[in-house]
Formats: C-alpha cells, structure tokens, sequence
C-alpha cells in the first residue's frame, strides 16, 4: 500500500475515535445539526476504518507467514497462506481505495435536464425530442419518476428548448455526465437528395437546489404573467397563467406555462431558477480550483461537444474517453447504462491516480 494511502487511513482512523468520543459527550445532542453532521461523518469513516482493520489483520498474517517460510517444515504451509493473505490484501486496498474517493454531494439529488436545440434549425429540434425520450426511458429503466417542468415546441413536433425534471435515487450521481454538447449526423426527411447533415443540441444537468442552499432575494425577481400560446401561436390557456421569472443580478430567466395554475407555474419556474443559480455558483467554485487535474470526463460546460450521434452509422461516439459503441439504437432507447458505467469508471481512475499521487 503507498504511503500516501496509508496516511489518509491512519488520519480516518483517528477522526473516527475523535468523533466517537465527541458523540458520546452528552452535551452533544444540544446543537442537533451538528449532531447530525457528526453522526453523519462517522456512518461515512466507519466502513473505511474497519475495512482497514482487517486489511492490517492480513498484512500481519502475510508478515508472520514470511517469517514461517524461513523454517523447512512449515515453509509450505506458510507459503499457502502467504498467498491467501496477499489476495486478501490486493482485494482490501482496492476497497479501501474506492471507500477514500471524494464523494460528490449533490449525487443524491434530483436533477433538471435542459436540452436547448442549437445549430441545425427544426433538425436540431427533432434532436431535442430524441434526446428527451432517451433521457425519460433510462430514468424510467431505473424506476425513476419524470416530469416535463416547461417546453418550447418547434413547428414540427421538437422542442426548441425543455426541461425534464428527473426524481429518483442518485439521479445526479448518473446523468451528471450528460452535460454538454451533443451533436447528431443523419438524413432529415426533409431531404431530398439524401445528404447528411449535421445538428446539435446543448444539455444542463443540473442538480435540485433546496431553499436554504440558494436564498433569493424577492426584490431580485421580477415576474411576468402572460397567457401561454402553443407552436404557431395557437392559444393553449384562455387565462393569464404563464409565469416568466427574471433574476435581476445574473439575468437568468425562466419560463414555464405547462401547467394551468399560475401558481404551479410559478413553483415550477423557481425551483428551475434555483438548480441554475446552484449550478452557476457550482462551476464559479469549480473554475476556482482550475489549477487542479482536468477530469477525464471533461468540465461538463455546454460548449464542450461531449458526444456525436451517427445515424446512417448506427454509430455513437463518446469524445471525452474515445468511446465509440455501434450500439445507437439501444442507446436511444434508453439503454444509456452503455456510456455511463464507462463514464464513472474513468472518472473514478482519475480520482484514484490523484489520491495516490
């Protein structure tokens, strides 16, 4: 095990025993949310302290064995359990490095998925419809529940822009990959001589914000009611119930009309205002730590083309890691496990090669 590795160890172990006896003080109790952070840090330590407890059990084994190998009688004996006790050690550290990966904390959370069409026009658009029923199936696949929060749909049948909000058990831990640029090579069927165009659309992931982790300041939001309209301008509500929420400082503004209430509208339309400014505020601290290890997964900003959809192909190709899969169909089915699992594990072997270096 490299010392570095061993050092974070030894420094959990001795959190831990801190933290058990700050627990047990009965004083403890008295300022609940530091209770619950403690008691929360422990459940966390705990799993990597005893892990490495019995990663020493075996190494204590390992050493005793080698000293055994050195008598001729029990030099076989010793050698077979030298053995079972390296296995046992190779298969701890591995453990025992994974349980030390930085946890990101918005993995459990819900997430807004904002698919915009980009360059292409009404193709572009058609891709945005594409893209949104691979993300509801995959969320379905999980047993996810989705919702389209709001929608701007193009003359055709896509979407200009929409937000799918995605609830479900680490849902951002999954999808937080999606951000970027998706670009899609097919033939429209508006095309007559069979050329193959190129479209892209641009995907947010962004996590669920909560109340108290964006605070916004009712003199910073300006609110404007409006009767909702359709494609074409087709008349969809005969009230003023569409909600356009502005946030003064950033100029962020977000729309939703899909809901008859006014007031559904305007619940809907914070909660996305919240995830943007979370998320903004989230890449600001990011860009701030610009100095570390760029992850092999890529920064995950909307300019940064991330993948590239052929059709004529059946091809889908992940840029980020060279991942290129003749798989599109199931892909797009909702099948998206294909490019994710890839995903955490190169992203958690750049964690990995920082933790030990």
């Amino acid at each position: 095990m490299k010392e570095g590795v061993r050092e974070k160890l030894e420094s959990a172990r001795s959190r831990l025993e801190e933290l058990s006896q700050l627990l047990a003080d009965p004083a403890a109790t008295e300022d609940i949310e530091t209770f619950q952070a403690r008691s929360k840090e422990y459940s966390e330590l705990e799993p990597i302290v005893k892990a490495f407890g019995e990663y020493e059990h075996w190494e204590d084994l390992a050493r005793q064995s080698r000293e055994m190998m050195e008598d001729p009688e029990l030099g076989e004996m010793a050698r077979s359990e030298l053995e079972e006790a390296e296995a046992k050690m190779a298969e701890l550290e591995d453990r025992l490095q994974r349980l030390l990966l930085p946890t990101d904390p918005n993995d459990e959370k819900n997430v807004f998925i904002e698919i915009r069409a980009g360059a292409g026009g009404e193709e572009a658009a058609l891709f945005a419809s594409d893209l949104l029923k691979m993300y509801t199936q995959y969320a379905e696949s999980r047993g996810w529940k989705t919702e389209v929060v709001t929608a701007s749909e193009s003359d055709r049948g896509g979407f200009k822009e929409v937000i799918l909000q995605v609830r479900g058990d680490l849902a951002y831990s999954r999808l937080k990959f999606e951000s970027g640029g998706h670009r899609v090579q097919r033939v429209p069927e508006t095309e007559t001589q069979g050329r193959i165009h190129t479209s892209a659309c641009t995907v947010a992931v962004m996590p669920e914000a909560e109340e108290v982790e964006v605070s916004i300041d009712p003199n910073d939001l300006r609110v404007d009611i409006f009767r909702s309209s359709g494609p074409g301008g087709q008349s969809v509500n005969t009230t003023d119930s569409a909600v356009r929420l502005t946030h003064l400082p950033t100029g962020t503004v977000v729309t939703c009309q899909d809901e008859k209430s006014q007031h559904k509208n305007r619940d809907k339309a914070m909660k996305v205002l919240q995830a943007r400014l979370y998320e903004a505020e989230r890449q600001r601290a990011d860009a701030e730590r610009a100095d570390q290890r760029r992850s092999l997964v890529g920064s995950g900003d909307r300019s940064e083309r991330i993948r590239t959809y052929n059709f004529p192909q059946g091809r889908i190709t992940d840029h980020r890691i060279n991942l290129t899969l003749y798989q599109l169909d199931q892909v797009l089915e909702g099948n998206l496990d294909l490019l994710i699992d890839p995903l955490i594990t190169e992203h958690q072997a750049e964690q990995l090669a920082q933790l030990e270096s």
